[in-house]
């Protein structure tokens, strides 16, 4: 038996494997990797949810922007009026406003 260990101990990988070096190195791995505050792990998640609020950060720019170009239009009297009248049905004195729905515009319940 004493001759079966000796023999397994005297295999090259062994004695790389058993080398304080090597055990200190892959300790301090396995730390960094999975249990460090500042850990594999946690950098992947927060990499995620950096993209995703890329992603959103774009969308609200355009969506700015698009606002922008519809306050500008707003500006001129003229749009600010129809948009009244479009959005919110808003109306002149002594004028009668008339709202025309088509059937498949309607919601009916069942």
């Amino acid at each position: 038996m004493a001759y079966g260990i000796k023999k397994f101990t005297a295999k090259k990988w062994f004695k790389v494997f058993t080398n304080m070096y090597i055990l200190v190195l892959t300790v301090f791995v396995i730390w960094m990797v999975f249990f460090d505050t500042n850990s594999l792990l946690i950098h992947l998640e927060l990499q995620k949810e950096i993209k995703k609020l890329e992603k959103q950060q774009d969308f609200l720019k355009t969506e700015i922007a698009e606002d922008k170009k519809v306050l500008k239009k707003l500006s001129d009297p003229e749009e600010l009026e129809k948009f009244a009248r479009e959005q919110y049905y808003l109306k002149k004195k002594n004028e009668e406003i008339y709202l025309i729905e088509y059937e498949d515009s309607l919601k009916l319940h069942p």
